[in-house]
């Protein structure tokens, strides 16, 4: 079974401050700091944050089903803001999904906003479709919260 979630968070920033974070690893060390009750860490496994780059993220302690995965970055648009990371160990990989791709397209609505569009397609084996509930845009939603509140607080300063 193949399924896709979608969220999308006004940001009320101009797109180059949002990709800014979301471009990079600037937003592996962020999520944490931020979101302490969902993520404990990331760490950079191998990259520079290009393309090929691997991440390890490890989930706080209370994310039911979830202790860690390991994604890779397969797209980096800077010129159009987009970015894909494919998980590509444990996650949702552990419950009987075969693929799990994160996109996050930042879109220019003007000069002064942007909206944080993030999808999440997989695939999930057909004897554990009740999985697929795994799949939620809960993080997502979060981070782009957070990361605009941040961002925002930065320039206040």
């Amino acid at each position: 079974m193949k399924g896709n979630l979608c969220h999308e968070f006004e940001t009320g920033l101009p797109a180059a401050d949002v990709w800014e974070i979301y471009g990079g690893l600037r937003i592996g060390q962020l999520a944490p700091e931020l979101l302490p009750d969902m993520l404990k860490k990331v760490e950079l496994v191998d990259g520079d944050g290009g393309v090929g780059t691997v991440l390890h993220l490890t989930y706080s302690p209370g994310i039911p089903g979830f202790e860690y995965q390991k994604e890779k970055f397969i797209k980096i648009d800077n010129e159009n803001y987009v970015k894909e990371a494919l998980v590509v160990e444990g996650g949702v990989l552990d419950h009987g999904f075969q693929k799990c791709l994160v996109r996050y397209e930042i879109i220019g609505q003007t000069d002064e906003t942007s909206t944080i569009r993030s999808t999440i397609e997989y695939e999930i084996d057909d004897d554990k479709t009740d999985n697929a509930s795994f799949v939620s845009t809960s993080g997502v939603a979060h981070i782009a919260e957070a990361i605009t509140k941040y961002i925002k607080a930065q320039k206040k300063r």
